[in-house]
């Protein structure tokens, strides 16, 4: 079966956002053009990589004597987006591997996506073939986005902001602290 390909080329948005309270946030990232909206979730850890990683890109393709693809230093005012997801949130499917590359003839980040793979490698059911086959077959599906270079900029920075607005972290140990309080254990504590 051929994988469905959601392909946003130049995207009206692409932002990672969240539903529900700190400590119980699941991450989307959102991509819309016109009518057409997909959402795919993720991990707080793979939005948080995935920030910085497009940042670095992005640094390294500005170093590049005379900045020849006129990468930002920052986030350009026009392309801030701090509006929350487009609604009704439709996860698509839940995010496994990611890759990034750079397409220098469009001048764009390329962001590619594919869900995750679910297998039990401890069930005594499944022979060592059949593991192997589900992990290299071809995805059913996945999410393929072209970003121009000021809104990778831009998807950055707002990546950052919403992993950062989570639960608070505690002075003392370190661990996040829930709404209804938080007890913590100092090192060395009985």
């Amino acid at each position: 079966m051929p994988t469905i390909v959601h392909e946003f080329a130049w995207p009206d948005r692409v932002v990672i956002g969240t539903v529900g309270p700190p400590g119980s946030r699941t991450f989307y990232l959102q991509v819309r053009t016109g009518a057409q909206i997909v959402s795919i979730a993720l991990e707080k850890q793979q939005s948080a990589l995935l920030a910085e990683k497009i940042d670095e890109m992005l640094d390294q393709l500005m170093s590049h004597e005379g900045n020849p693809f006129s990468i930002p230093s920052t986030t350009p005012v026009e392309l801030v987006d701090n509006e929350p997801l487009d609604q009704p949130v439709a996860e698509e499917f839940r995010t496994g591997g990611m890759s990034l590359g750079w397409d220098p003839s469009t001048v764009q980040v390329v962001l590619e996506a594919y869900p995750l793979v679910e297998v039990d490698p401890a069930s005594d059911d499944v022979p060592d073939e059949d593991l192997l086959d589900a992990i290299t077959q071809e995805p059913a599906e996945m999410l393929l986005v072209r970003m121009p270079v000021g809104t990778a900029r831009a998807f950055a920075k707002r990546t950052r902001e919403v992993v950062g607005a989570g639960r608070p972290l505690c002075p003392l140990c370190g661990n996040p602290i829930d709404a209804d309080g938080h007890t913590c254990t100092l090192p060395g504590s009985p």
